[in-house]
């Protein structure tokens, strides 16, 4: 046996991931049905937007660790599993998002299309194999406080926590915390300014986050 065979990867099915991740029988058929159907249903601003709406929200109530109140999952949002997602009262999942397992949203969360959130990356440490074979280090949470706007095609990466009140500028690539009421953007995301400094409120540009 060489160096790499025990180290070739397997390739996972429907029945491997359930068993990996614990999914029960329940939440292996909401995930069918999100996957296959609810993911494709209508929404805003087209006729039967709120089957889609009630159907997906319901399925993740079914699915996540939590699902608040009040909560927008749009079209063709992904979450993987989604059995250690968190997601708070008022928070939207946008259209075409990527949320990775591990991921905690909070409360009045407001997300544009596009944003991807990672919560797992990959080994390259060693250069005698290929980084396809070096498996994934342990998952590292992303955790986003109350009252965050992402904008849209934000990738917010591995073990970031976004703070309460901040806004993520459309296009950010967010690699390191993100300070309270901060305004971040660039690649990698830096912090341009505050909405609140000394107890004022600082405004915010409403065009330039969307």
């Amino acid at each position: 046996m060489n160096d790499t065979e025990h180290l070739k990867p397997v390739q996972d099915t429907a029945f491997s991931l359930a068993a990996k991740h614990r999914i029960g029988p329940w939440k292996l058929i909401c995930l069918g049905l999100y996957y296959g159907l609810a993911r494709y249903l209508p929404d805003s601003p087209f006729p039967g937007a709120w089957i889609g709406q009630a159907s997906r929200c319901w399925l993740a109530k079914q699915i996540f660790a939590h699902c608040g109140e009040h909560v927008r999952i749009n079209y063709g949002a992904n979450f993987g599993t989604g059995i250690h997602v968190w997601l708070g009262n008022n928070s939207s999942i946008a259209a075409d998002a990527w949320i990775g397992n591990d991921t905690r949203i909070g409360s009045d969360v407001m997300m544009a299309p596009s944003v991807t959130i990672l919560s797992n990356s990959h080994n390259f440490a060693r250069t005698d194999i290929s980084m396809r074979e070096q498996g994934a280090p342990p998952p590292r949470p992303v955790t986003i406080g109350d009252d965050v706007w992402i904008g849209t095609r934000v990738i917010i990466l591995p073990g970031v926590t976004v703070g309460s009140h901040a806004i993520l500028a459309a296009g950010a690539v967010v690699t390191k915390d993100v300070p309270e009421w901060a305004i971040v953007g660039g690649n990698p995301a830096r912090v341009i300014r505050f909405r609140k400094l000394e107890g004022t409120d600082a405004g915010v540009d409403n065009d330039a986050h969307q």
